[in-house]
């Protein structure tokens, strides 16, 4: 079957260029032209897209906007979405992570590149609720709670472990401080970040050979990569 594409882009240049090649790529593209129409393709159950292509800069309803709607609804709350931005600041981009975009790819891009990082947020989604985590030198039961690296125990406290769950459970994809804070610390946590950034080095630390598996986002969070 098909997987849906709703691509949200006003430049006609853009969304064609889009379109031809996620078809051309095996893919069900759909085209929306502004934010309203965006929504209501978005919501549409008979055709509900796998994955949401959103340019930030729309007529009326902004990217940023309906990305916070889509949030809302029950039927788009997980549905994956990757930003278009032409505003490469750190803050815009920090900003559209903590609305719930999975990615965000800034203008001028290459097609290929986006339909690279289409593919890999798609297999996260698939792998998401898998039991376990392994690569070439790290096992992670999720269950058992139990983490090995080079066939070695690890002993990692709650907090350690929920940490490296999120990140492992979204990985390739930036998770911002406040994301993780929110998501293993509490929803809304308000403390101080410096918390954080303590758990990620003590994580490290016992994960010895396998620290290097969590990538740091310079001004933004941190990634998880796999071992290397």
């Amino acid at each position: 079957m098909l997987q849906n594409i709703l691509i949200v882009e006003d430049d006609a240049d853009i969304a064609e260029s889009l379109h031809y090649n996620f078809k051309r790529e095996g893919f069900r593209p759909i085209i929306a032209e502004s934010g309203e129409k965006g929504l209501r393709f978005a919501l549409d159950e008979k055709n509900a897209p796998s994955l949401i292509i959103l340019d930030l800069m729309l007529p009326g309803m902004t990217g940023m906007e309906l990305c916070r709607r889509l949030r809302r609804e029950s039927l788009t709350e997980d549905t994956p979405i990757i930003m278009l931005t032409a505003k490469a600041a750190e803050t815009d981009k920090i900003a559209g992570l903590e609305l719930g975009a999975d990615d965000y790819i800034v203008k001028p891009f290459s097609v290929k590149e986006v339909i690279a990082r289409v593919r890999a947020v798609l297999r996260r989604v698939e792998k998401d609720d898998a039991p376990r985590y392994e690569d070439e030198r790290m096992t992670i039961d999720f269950a058992d709670m139990r983490v090995l690296c080079a066939a070695e125990d690890v002993k990692l406290t709650r907090k350690e472990f929920a940490l490296l769950e999120h990140l492992i459970k979204n990985m390739g994809r930036v998770a911002t401080r406040q994301q993780l804070l929110d998501n293993v610390w509490g929803y809304s946590y308000f403390g101080d970040t410096r918390t954080l950034d303590v758990h990620i080095r003590r994580l490290r630390q016992k994960l010895g050979d396998c620290g290097n598996c969590i990538e740091t986002v310079v001004g933004i969070g941190y990634r998880f990569v796999g071992c290397k």
